[in-house]
């Protein structure tokens, strides 16, 4: 098995912190490459966990979902909705023009 921290150099680690729009000054390149390196040798650790013989789940808990019937409503709520409308025209919004 190859170690997680091995696989991630400085210039991974650059370019996951450049992904994920994090600025990463270069004194913190090598913390997070080490932080970064200790995730991935926790999920590397998870590979070796046996679920032969396990349903996948979806959740761990027993809730069921609260059904409803679907139908479709207009919702009785023209005039809330359009209070705060800036422009309307009847019971529609009315924008700007954008594209000419």
């Amino acid at each position: 098995m190859t170690s997680a921290s091995a696989a991630l150099d400085p210039a991974a680690v650059r370019r996951i912190a450049r992904l994920a729009r994090i600025r990463l000054p270069e004194e913190d390149v090598a913390q997070l490459q080490t932080e970064l390196g200790a995730i991935l040798g926790w999920i590397e650790q998870l590979d070796e966990v046996d679920v032969s013989g396990i349903d996948p789940l979806a959740s761990v808990g027993q809730a069921t979902l609260a059904m409803r019937d679907d139908v479709v409503t207009d919702g009785g709520q023209t005039e809330a909705v359009l209070a705060n409308a800036p422009a309307r025209n009847g019971t529609f919004y009315t924008v700007p023009k954008v594209v000419e």
